[in-house]
């Protein structure tokens, strides 16, 4: 029997007291809705019978309340019983107990309870088997069940046996479903969530800024109650009713897919709050649609705390949408702000220049300025924003002083603050060029723009006095004479005044008395405007969007030490009104004029201009389509015979056509000249990324993958042979085989990659060229594009540094410690995602290079500077990040790698070319599973492959992806390289399809170029098959995979598994990229096999790092035990990152002993540096190895040893020489390596 009262569930939506109070002691037993009738039966019992009309006027107030057909209560009376002894309180390990005595009761079923698991889903017991629920079902023993748990708990629950091979849900979801109201209150409002006419349930409240007009209840019933601040909950509040902006959405399936594990948070920026809901995944479609971050809802639910989170959350029970009332500029005309920082003004603007335009837009003004500190690298954002509806005033905000004035006192640079706003494409390439001065040239604390340098580039430029840091501000503060002020006003083009809260802090720190004076300073300087015939404006110095967004301004300043941080000045971003109303002293007419038409009236003066020009400008090079011509054929006809198979000219002149048709031949061009210029130096080259499809780039020698079709060829006869029907993933996987005319072996290559996935299906697509070098050589090569270009036409890809997760986390839970406040998780969370985004530095991509050509000037693109605005570091790099710069210039990815740094070190010491490194050597496909090819076991290594070290291979997760999938050839490491690359294409898909036997590794969805070759090969026709693959491996099949697309897979036979694993991914990794690194994988795995001393030396000199040496020398034992130790400290999360380091390492150190690989030690005579050598089948250990000894004290140990003096005369005379610290002699002395020394070099009288 229910202890549900019917008012507990309806007083919500009856606001008759009296009518209740007649209904208080009637039971709520169950609730039966006919969503299509419309109708809603109530079934209820009570001890005595309520009055017949009082029911009846319940139904009419349902049916009001729900727009229902009809409404019926249908109430039972029942028989008080004599109250029993209370009943053990029902919990998931009671139902664990209880089911073994049903085991007992039903024998016959004793082996499908085997394992079996309970679940408490609200009114509802599940129990999951393994098998066989049919079976219990038949038995009765859900029925005989459910009657045990009443006798026992005395809940009148249902109970319902299920198969699944795993338990439904983590401890997670087991706490949500206990936390689950197990009462009928959750099923009532899921009945009836959508069926409710909304028209009469409009409401505002004064004390918030939304409304419920076009409210839409999501999930749950309509909530009718006021609402409370989300500052007012507290973790005993019980039940409430919250409003607030959603933040931080996220939503998974339960593992059996039958309910949704929702989370998210709301902010009412009072506080905030997280929400949860645990439901059955129909019951959420409502609200999936609905919700997401930045949509303001009403939540009804229950404070409660949540064990997993760590803190209180909200378990909802009904969601609600709402519509929050925006602020507006509702005046006639409208204002133009002309000072505005962004996020881009280092730690002090904290609002994205996406925001303010938006908000520009939503007001209704025709412009907008951005004027960043010292930086204009929000302009392509402020630009992509703009869609066309705003114009953009190009500004910053610099630092100037007068090169023909300088404090004697302190012999430095007076700054003083300066507005420049570029009228035309003129202005806008001055204002770079100013930038570009500022930081090349004139960089001293900060960027300082000199005076002769903006009356070099002034043309084009307006130029305004800034705030009270610019110069006629202070020359009024100052209490210059009128002569004076107009002599420094005389210099700008508009003079600036703001609003009295600006400068409030002149006050405090008693600079001037009182707002009085703060007037009187803005009306001297209207005053020299107008004597001088220049325009003022008001502005107002915009830092951040709303006036709460100063909490995130105040977090920054805190951290950078500001005392007065707390004291923020209202520097958000004002209607046309606020302003009129900040300004109301000057009078109307003098107010209008500052606020309204003189900003108008600057923004008037510029034109619509866009920061970076639209095309692509590549660099020239004369007769780069006859080269690269020139050089594609002569390379494939040296491979596959003159004339060429016509399969083989058809798609490289497919491709040759494509590229120089679009200008690209000259990109590709650049790229060969790279990599044979390292190649000429020793150092092969790898790509990455897509360029591997591409059968010119394997032509012109750019990248070892050939993309052609699986074939047989003969080097000698050039007779090769195609299979053109995809039953061939790989030519590497074609069986050996002799050639029929000459004997010799036949070439085995191909890898059946399509070019569309490189430059797109008509081949239009910028082609991006990545090249891995020797990280050796990557300076070299990185020289070699100014020695292609001209030094002034290259520079470093710049990048721009902001503040993350972590960094911002930290400057949360300081400024939260100085203020000595506590708050909710979700606040800590909005406080930092408020600060994360701002600009703290600038840096360089690791490789990328910039061209300008050589017909264009850096500063038609982009302002040049130094990264980390650090001039003594040399190096120039693009004031603009890379990215948006990306479609415009060529970037070159000159990448450094240890791959090609492997081969180079590999040739040397084994004299064996990696050409010739046989990578389908069946050896290597067994080390893939097992250790055992190399002469060792499992236990010997401790680890179950042979792939440790290897890259890409060597990882747990993909070690343990190897034993899942069990490959066999090549194109099976094709598929685990994709798919561990990709995201939601393994674990929940392909794992779950190999697991489940429905199709082998060598079938799933592994690459997305495989999708469109797949279908292609299927029947799909092409275009759509690449229209398929593109949507799929972009991750947005759930959305844009159409049922044309199905029904095309569908009717040319393509599996249902098929299209249900293209719906689940996120991300797929390309096919060409996966085989630049499995054949490098692979080559790498035939020297391990078959060189062990040459690749464990070379893996040591490239990647050995944070070794314990002492171990080391100690034995593998020692290694074995200093292993355990680091894995103890892993398991419990207490490792360091260089304790994790040293781990990976010692597991490699482990299986080079256990290969009967030997160490020598540290020797100052014959170690070097950083290589570890080998001498006579042993490897020496280098300075490097030491722990404490840096890369720079090592070369400085090796340099001693042959500075010309001879052998050491004692540790004093080495550390002399080497000029090391005392750490790394007490290294040396750890390692055994100073033992014949003497330690001092003076002479005892015993001595002599």
């Amino acid at each position: 029997m229910s202890d549900k009262k019917l008012v507990d569930f309806i007083e919500e939506y009856i606001d008759d007291s009296e009518l209740l109070s007649g209904l208080a002691d009637v039971r709520l037993d169950d609730i039966r809705l006919n969503v299509e009738r419309r109708e809603l039966e109530l079934l209820c019992s009570a001890a005595a019978a309520p009055g017949e009309l009082l029911l009846r006027a319940v139904e009419t107030s349902l049916i009001k309340a729900f727009t229902l057909n009809a409404a019926m209560i249908n109430c039972s009376v029942t028989e008080e019983k004599p109250e029993e002894a209370p009943k053990e309180p029902m919990s998931e390990t009671g139902l664990a107990k209880l089911l073994l005595s049903l085991r007992r009761e039903f024998p016959a079923a004793n082996g499908f309870l085997n394992d079996a698991q309970c679940f408490m889903l609200g009114d509802t017991v599940s129990v999951q088997l393994k098998s066989g629920a049919d079976v219990i079902n038949n038995l009765g023993a859900s029925k005989r069940f459910a009657q045990m748990i009443f006798e026992r708990f005395g809940e009148d629950v249902g109970v319902e046996f299920t198969d699944s091979g795993a338990p439904v849900d983590d401890g997670e979801v087991q706490q949500y479903q206990e936390e689950l109201d197990s009462g009928i209150r959750s099923a009532f409002a899921d009945k009836v969530s959508q069926e409710k006419d909304l028209t009469s349930l409009t409401r505002t409240y004064d004390e918030y800024p939304f409304s419920t007009k076009y409210s839409v209840p999501i999930y749950g019933s309509v909530i009718k109650t006021k609402p409370i601040s989300l500052s007012d909950v507290a973790s005993d509040s019980g039940s409430v009713v919250v409003w607030g902006t959603v933040f931080s959405f996220e939503s998974r399936d339960t593992r059996d897919g039958k309910r949704k594990i929702i989370n998210f948070c709301i902010t009412d920026k009072t506080s905030s709050y997280s929400v949860k809901i645990f439901e059955l995944a129909e019951n959420c479609e409502s609200l999936l649609k609905n919700i997401k971050d930045g949509v303001a809802v009403m939540v009804r639910g229950v404070v409660n705390y949540d064990s997993y989170m760590k803190c209180d959350c909200i378990n909802a029970r009904a969601v609600t949408t709402i519509d929050l009332i925006e602020k507006k500029d509702e005046a006639p005309e409208k204002r133009v702000e002309l000072h505005l920082h962004t996020t881009m003004s280092a730690m002090d603007g904290v609002s994205s220049a996406t925001k303010l335009v938006e908000r520009a837009i939503a007001w209704g003004h025709k412009a907008i300025a951005i004027t960043d500190h010292g930086v204009v690298q929000a302009f392509p954002e402020a630009c992509a924003a703009a869609k066309g509806k705003i114009k953009i005033l190009y500004g910053m905000e610099g630092y100037y002083f007068d090169d023909r004035v300088v404090d004697p006192a302190e012999k430095k640079k007076k700054y003083n603050h300066i507005i420049f706003i570029a009228k035309n494409y003129v202005g806008l390439k001055n204002l770079y060029k100013i930038i570009t001065k500022s930081n090349l040239e004139y960089f001293s604390r900060k960027p300082g723009v000199p005076r002769s340098v903006i009356e070099e580039f002034r043309e084009g430029i307006i130029v305004g006095s800034a705030c009270e840091q610019g110069e006629v501000y202070r020359a009024v503060l100052d209490g210059k004479s009128d002569d004076e002020i107009l002599e420094i006003a005389s210099f700008y083009d508009y003079l600036e005044i703001q609003p009295n809260g600006n400068n409030a802090f002149l006050i405090r720190e008693g600079r001037v008395r009182d707002t009085g004076e703060l007037e009187d300073i803005n009306k001297k300087i209207i005053a020299a405007a107008d004597r001088l015939g220049k325009l003022t404006v008001a502005t107002c110095d915009v830092h951040f969007m709303d006036e709460s967004d100063s909490v995130f301004r105040e977090i920054i300043m805190t951290g950078q030490g500001f005392t007065d941080a707390a004291q923020q000045a209202p520097l958000y971003f004002r209607t046309t009104q606020e302003m009129l109303n900040e300004f109301a002293y000057l009078g109307e007419e003098t107010a209008r004029e500052v606020v309204i038409e003189n900003t108008n009236k600057i923004a008037d003066m510029c034109e619509v201009i866009q920061p970076i020009p639209d095309g692509t400008y590549p660099p020239r090079i004369p007769g780069s389509d006859e080269e690269l011509r020139e050089i594609c054929y002569k390379h494939i006809k040296d491979i596959y015979g003159d004339p060429l198979p016509e399969y083989v000219e058809k798609r490289l002149e497919k491709e040759l056509s494509s590229i120089i048709k679009h200008g690209y031949a000259v990109l590709y061009i650049i790229a060969q000249r790279l990599v044979k210029f390292s190649m000429d130096h020793g150092y092969y080259v790898g790509s990455r990324g897509s360029v591997g499809s591409s059968f010119v780039a394997f032509a012109a020698e750019i990248s070892e993958v050939n993309p052609l079709m699986p074939h047989y060829l003969c080097k000698h006869c050039k007779k090769s042979t195609f299979f053109m029907d995809g039953s061939i993933g790989s030519g590497f996987d074609l069986p050996p085989k002799n050639c029929e005319i000459c004997g010799e072996p036949l070439i085995r290559d191909g890898h059946d990659i399509p070019f569309e996935t490189f430059l797109g299906f008509h081949g239009d697509k910028q082609p991006d060229i990545d090249l891995n070098f020797s990280g050796d050589f990557q300076s070299q090569a990185h020289k070699y594009t100014e020695t292609l270009f001209g030094a002034k036409n290259v520079f470093k890809a710049g990048t721009i540094g902001t503040l993350a997760d972590k960094t911002a986390y930290g400057f949360v839970k300081k400024w939260l410690d100085e203020k000595g406040m506590s708050v909710q998780r979700a606040e800590e969370d909005r406080l930092v995602q408020g600060c994360v985004g701002i600009k703290r530095t600038t840096g360089q991509h690791p490789g990328g290079m910039v061209v300008v050509p050589d017909y264009k000037e850096a500063e038609d693109f982009t302002p040049i500077q130094h990264p980390a605005d650090d001039p003594d570091k040399g190096t120039r790099t693009t004031h603009f990040d890379f990215h948006a710069l990306h479609d415009t210039i060529l970037k070159l990815d000159i990448l450094g790698h240890d791959v090609p740094t492997f081969y180079k070190h590999l040739e040397d010491l084994t004299g064996t070319s990696v050409m010739d490194a046989d990578v389908c050597d069946p050896k290597l496909y067994e080390m893939l599973l097992s250790p055992e090819p190399m002469g060792v076991t499992e236990e010997d290594i401790e680890c179950n492959t042979g792939t440790l070290s290897l890259p890409e291979l060597g990882t747990p997760f993909v070690r343990q992806m190897l034993l899942d999938s069990k490959p066999k050839n090549f194109s099976d490491m094709l598929q685990i390289s994709g798919l561990s690359h990709g995201t939601d294409v393994w674990l929940g898909n392909a794992k779950d399809l190999i697991d489940s036997g429905t199709c082998t590794i060598s079938n799933v969805i592994g690459t997305r170029d495989s999708i469109m070759t797949y279908l292609i090969h299927k029947g799909v026709e092409p275009s759509m098959a690449f229209k398929i693959m593109e949507i799929t491996r972009k991750g947005k099949a759930k959305k844009l995979l159409t049922d044309e697309h199905k029904a095309a897979m569908r009717e040319n036979n393509v599996p249902e598994w098929y299209i249900d694993s293209c719906l689940k991914i996120k991300y797929m990794f390309p096919k060409a990229h996966a085989a630049a690194y499995v054949i490098a994988a692979m080559r790498l795995a035939w020297y391990k096999l078959y060189y062990p001393v040459e690749y464990y030396a070379t893996y040591m000199t490239v990647r050995g790092e944070d070794l314990d040496t002492v171990s080391i020398m100690a034995g593998q034992e020692a290694v074995k035990n200093k292993m355990k130790y680091l894995k103890s400290k892993m398991n419990i999360k207490e490792a360091t990152a260089k304790e994790e380091n040293m781990f990976t390492s010692l597991q490699v150190v482990n299986e080079m002993m256990a290969r009967g690989v030997k160490f020598l030690p540290v020797d100052v005579y014959k170690s070097d540096a950083k290589v570890y050598h080998i001498e006579d089948g042993r490897i020496r250990l280098p300075f490097s190895a030491l722990g404490g000894c840096g890369g720079v004290a090592a070369e400085q140990l090796a340099a001693a040893r042959d500075d010309g003096e001879g052998k050491y005369l004692s540790v004093e005379d080495l550390r002399r020489r080497a000029s090391v610290s005392k750490t790394v002699i007490e290294a040396l002395e750890a390692a055994g390596a100073l033992e014949d020394i003497p330690k001092t070099t003076q002479i005892s009288l015993f001595d002599m």
